[in-house]
C-alpha cells in the first residue's frame, strides 16, 4: 500500500494569520525596545517635555501597556499637565490596578486637579509597598526623583508623607 498523502500546506488565510502573528511579535519587540530606550533617556536626565512625544507614541502603538501609560502620566505631572496626567493615570490603573506607581500617579493627578478620591489609591499603594521591600525602595526613589526634577512639588510632598514619612 502506498501513501500518497501530501504534507499539509498552509492556506492563504492561515499564511496571513501566521504573518500577522509574526508582525505583531516584531511590533511588540520594537515597542519594548522603544520603551526601554525611552526609560534610559529619562534616567539619563532627558527632560519630560522631550520625552512626552516618545511615550505618547509608545502608548499609541501599545495601548494596553500599563507601564507606558504610567510613565506618560508621570511626565505630564512633571510638566504641569494635570488633566492629561489624570487621563493617562486612569488608563494605567485600569490596565493594572496593582501597580503602586500607577496608583500614586493617579493620586497625584487627583490632587493636582483638585478632585476627590485620593485615599483609596494611597491605601492600595501602601498595601503593596508593605508586602515588598523592593517595590517600597523603588517608590522612594521615584518620589525623590520627582522632587529633584520638580522641586517644591506640594502634592508629591504630601504623598511622600503618607507613604514613607518625612
Amino acid at each position: 500500500m502506498t501513501n500518497n498523502a501530501k504534507s499539509p500546506s498552509l492556506s492563504a488565510g492561515d499564511a496571513l494569520k501566521k504573518s500577522n502573528r509574526r508582525a505583531f511579535i516584531l511590533m511588540s519587540e520594537s515597542v519594548t525596545t522603544l520603551f526601554e530606550q525611552a526609560l534610559e533617556k529619562y534616567q539619563s536626565g532627558e527632560t519630560a517635555e522631550n520625552l512626552i512625544p516618545l511615550f505618547q507614541e509608545i502608548c499609541d502603538r501599545a495601548p494596553k501597556n500599563a507601564a507606558a501609560w504610567s510613565c506618560l502620566a508621570w511626565l505630564y505631572l512633571l510638566t504641569d499637565q494635570a488633566n492629561k496626567a489624570f487621563k493617562a493615570a486612569q488608563k494605567s490603573v485600569k490596565l493594572d490596578g496593582k501597580a503602586p506607581q500607577a496608583r500614586i500617579n493617579l493620586a497625584l493627578a487627583i490632587l493636582e486637579t483638585g478632585q476627590k478620591g485620593v485615599r483609596p489609591h494611597i491605601e492600595v499603594a501602601q498595601q503593596i509597598m508593605a508586602l515588598d521591600e523592593q517595590i517600597r525602595s523603588n517608590i522612594k526613589e521615584n518620589i525623590e526623583d520627582g522632587l529633584t526634577r520638580k522641586p517644591n512639588w506640594d502634592s508629591l510632598e504630601r504623598i511622600k508623607s503618607w507613604l514613607v514619612g518625612v
